[in-house]
């Protein structure tokens, strides 16, 4: 496997085990409609919120949240469309961004809740 899909893995990783410190629980992980995947699919109470990870080794090429593009974000919001729609739920629904900066001498991690709304 390329060393930036390995890197992506691990920060997915990291993303999962970030959320579940926090009460989240992971619903889906890499849940795919069309041409769209979900990275992570949490929920907390009544709310789902779909999780786009981010990983980088270096901010030198701009935050992790800069590569996401707005016809990515569309895709995005049909496949959530599509799994709340297929698993029959009544939940609000939120949209959240976790970037990662992974490498030798440091790991850090910038989760934005509502993300779609900073961008």
């Amino acid at each position: 496997m390329a060393q930036h899909n390995e890197l992506g893995k691990t920060g997915e990783q990291i993303a999962v085990d970030f959320l579940i410190k926090k009460g989240f629980e992971i619903r889906d992980r890499n849940w795919r409609f069309k041409k769209a995947e979900i990275d992570i699919i949490a929920q907390k109470a009544d709310l789902l919120i779909m999780v786009e990870v981010k990983t980088r080794s270096t901010d030198y090429f701009g935050d992790p949240q800069e590569f996401l593009k707005i016809k990515q974000k569309n895709l995005l919001i049909t496949a959530i469309d599509e799994y709340v729609t297929s698993k029959d739920l009544d939940v609000n629904v939120r949209f959240d961004f976790i970037g990662i900066i992974l490498n030798e001498k440091e790991t850090k991690i910038e989760h934005l809740e509502d993300a779609f709304f900073h961008f």
